[in-house]
């Protein structure tokens, strides 16, 4: 029987581990179909991760990760290169069930992340990563004293285009209605905000550019065409909470979760369920920041090195 079984191999698994098998924990594994280090890893520029800075080139989100796994399995961390399907827990045991197999846990952590939903225009995915964005806090000072686009409507939308307005020359919030489904104490602070140009009822029909990266965007305005060229965008629709390991056969979940699937923890990373715990971005009120992660994955792999040890001594 596993100690401790980790879903998922980005920031806050790989921390976990670290933290749990360090502190004394022998069976630790970590499930993680790819190699491990998240989605980071897709980032071609990272400059804000305390401690490891390079100007020219670049530190890129694969080189940021490439020594955590080395770092974080020499102290006995596994890795399961298998999919979890679904935890279930039976009395004071965690079921951990894959294609092939199932494993049995004295404690979980789900690390499984989040994705941001596309908008879904022509050339979205194309220049994603080169202009495209979906962190203002990741990537908006890449655009200092320039002009940018946000697309969205709701609260994250909102306060990315503030934050942004704090940098940028301009930011143009773009959105497919009249009315915002963010808060009205968020909508009035950009509505205040001189930085800030609405572009109501609209939507994105195309980004373009080159090699170099975005040019700008075509929006379609009340039958109009409107040629946005800025370098900059930054796409707030919504994320898909990748919780699916905690559906059980009825439909529920294994756990509290929050309207949006987002898994309810409280300062120790702890869900409703003894044992079971949370970390990174499929919790509520993520960061969604690498450090933040790593912060989330150590609270959570001290929590469950305490868990087993109070709950399981012979």
């Amino acid at each position: 029987m596993l100690d401790l079984a980790i879903i998922g191999g980005g920031p806050a698994g790989l921390t976990a581990g670290l933290y749990a098998t360090r502190g004394g924990l022998k069976d630790v594994v970590m499930f993680e179909m790819g190699m491990p280090g998240g989605q980071i890893t897709q980032s071609s520029e990272i400059e804000n991760y305390p401690g490891v800075f390079r100007e020219e080139p670049h530190l890129t989100g694969m080189e940021l990760m490439e020594p955590w796994p080395k770092q974080c399995m020499h102290f006995g961390l596994k890795h399961e290169m298998a999919e979890v399907k679904q935890v279930k827990k039976e009395e004071d045991i965690f079921k951990i069930i894959t294609p092939s197999q199932e494993y049995e846990a004295k404690s979980v952590i789900v690390c499984t992340g989040s994705t941001p939903k596309r908008a879904g225009f022509k050339g979205e995915d194309e220049f994603f990563g080169r202009g495209v964005s979906t962190c203002a806090t990741c990537d908006g000072f890449f655009y200092k004293d320039k002009e940018v686009a946000v697309l969205g409507g709701g609260d994250t939308a909102l306060e990315e285009a503030l934050y942004l307005a704090n940098i940028c020359s301009k930011v143009y919030l773009i959105h497919r209605r009249d009315k915002f489904r963010a808060a009205p104490p968020t909508v009035e602070r950009a509505e205040n905000n001189p930085k800030i140009e609405f572009v109501l009822n609209a939507t994105i029909k195309e980004a373009y550019g080159s090699a170099m990266g975005l040019d700008g965007v075509i929006i379609e305005q009340d039958g109009k065409e409107i040629d946005l060229k800025v370098p900059g965008l930054f796409v707030f629709v919504g994320h898909n909470v990748n919780n699916k390991v905690l559906k059980q056969d009825d439909g529920s979940f294994l756990c509290d979760v929050n309207d949006w699937g987002e898994v309810i923890v409280n300062l120790k990373m702890q869900t409703s369920v003894p044992g079971l715990f949370a970390a990174g971005d499929v919790r509520v009120d993520a960061a969604k920041q690498v450090v933040c992660a790593a912060g989330d994955g150590a609270v959570a792999g001290i929590g469950a090195l305490n868990y087993v040890q109070e709950h399981f001594n012979d």
